[in-house]
């Protein structure tokens, strides 16, 4: 009777455990349907139709308005260099002078020729005068006159000739005397006094740079051209630069430029090996404070009206094209191609593919199948709170 009492009771408390363990289990499923019933949450705003300004930077180098080589144009022994490097200077102003005596010999023998030339045309024209009345009075031949005349002519032509020389020996010797051909500051220069010069030689004297207005070349690729030129459309060049508003120029200790630019020129073909077009914009420089050869950055800056902002970090790129994830009725996701136009900072400037008000998926989106219903994370406007962490466990499930 015992033995019976103890196998009953081993048997009642053997199906309490089984019942127990059975419930359990029934309980973690239910929980484990629920959790994968609950549609993720994920932070979300709304996006807005505002205007923003935007300045677009580009690396420019820049230029005087007007840069002269200064090179001889005579042969000599460099005498005398009469400015520094460095120097302003104004048109008109010495700046080298070359050994000048032979070239002074050249102009003597010139002018004593040409007046040689001067008496001897009025010989041939005496000799002339000469013969006509004594053809005339059949004295001498009409062909002794013919011969006469011929050399008038010819002392004509050598006058001439001589004259020519004369000037070219002139030229000569003012070419000894290097003057300034414009305003502007003197550059390095290359040769000292006792070189020998000529107008051959591959190396410039130096370089004259007229500066009270610069300009700054710029490239700009061809993306950004294609939209410059969809912001300031025109049938011709000078239609879109016209309607561009003033630019600015960054220096290279990051500081503005006190005067205003404008862009005046565009290169006409691209550059196959950068995709890229030359511009540029041209600086009043009263101060002289820019000179050939400086770096600085030219800021164009562009309006846009009834745009949306999105962070580049709520979007993806698929085949050149960027998306958002949309939020759409009943909090289903939708991915949406947007029309990006331009930056803003950290933000796609977007045009086309979104409305006022609609909601955009911030972050976690990455894996997220086109019709999964999320649950939003935040109100419109307002900073994501998801914790950094939590936002990386979503991704990870694929929400």
């Amino acid at each position: 009777m015992t033995n019976i009492r103890k196998r009953l009771s081993s048997f009642c408390l053997g199906s309490t455990i089984l019942l127990l363990s059975l419930s359990g289990c029934e309980g973690q499923n239910a929980r484990q349907a629920a959790n994968q019933q609950q549609p993720p949450s994920l932070p979300v705003m709304n996006v807005m139709r505002s205007s923003v300004s935007v300045n677009q930077e580009y690396a420019a180098l820049i230029e005087g308005v007007t840069t002269v080589e200064i090179r001889p144009q005579v042969e000599g022994v460099l005498k005398e260099i009469a400015v520094d490097e460095g120097a302003y200077v104004n048109k008109g102003d010495l700046l080298f002078t070359i050994d000048d005596r032979i070239y002074r010999q050249e102009l003597q023998t010139a002018v004593a020729a040409k007046k040689s030339a001067e008496a001897a045309l009025a010989i041939a024209a005496l000799d002339v005068e000469k013969l006509k009345p004594l053809v005339r009075n059949n004295v001498v031949s009409e062909v002794q006159l013919q011969e006469a005349r011929a050399h008038l002519r010819a002392a004509k032509a050598a006058l001439d000739q001589a004259a020519a020389k004369e000037q070219i020996a002139r030229i000569n010797l003012e070419y000894s005397s290097i003057t300034a051909p414009v305003n502007g500051y003197i550059g390095a220069i290359a040769f000292r006094t006792g070189s020998l010069v000529s107008r051959n030689q591959s190396d410039k004297l130096t370089t004259l740079s007229d500066v009270h207005q610069v300009r700054a070349y710029f490239s700009m690729s061809e993306v950004d051209f294609v939209r410059f030129r969809q912001r300031y459309p025109g049938g011709s060049i000078e239609e879109p630069l016209s309607a561009v508003p003033p630019v600015h120029l960054l220096l290279a200790d990051g500081t503005t430029f006190g005067n205003e630019g404008r862009l005046d020129a565009i290169n006409g073909q691209f550059d196959r090996t950068t995709a890229s077009v030359t511009l540029r914009a041209t600086f009043p420089n009263p101060d002289g404070l820019l000179r050939s050869g400086n770096t600085g950055k030219v800021v164009i800056g562009y309006t846009y009206d009834d745009i949306i902002l999105v962070p580049q970090s709520a979007t993806s790129d698929l085949q050149d094209r960027i998306f958002v994830s949309k939020v759409n009725e009943g909090n289903a996701v939708a991915r949406t191609p947007v029309t990006v136009i331009g930056r803003s900072g950290n933000d796609y400037i977007v045009s086309g593919g979104l409305e006022d008000g609609d909601m955009i998926i911030l972050s976690g989106f990455s894996r997220l199948p086109d019709g999964t219903v999320i649950s939003p994370l935040q109100k419109a406007g307002e900073e994501s709170a998801l914790p950094e962490e939590e936002l990386k466990i979503n991704e990870k499930e694929g929400v």
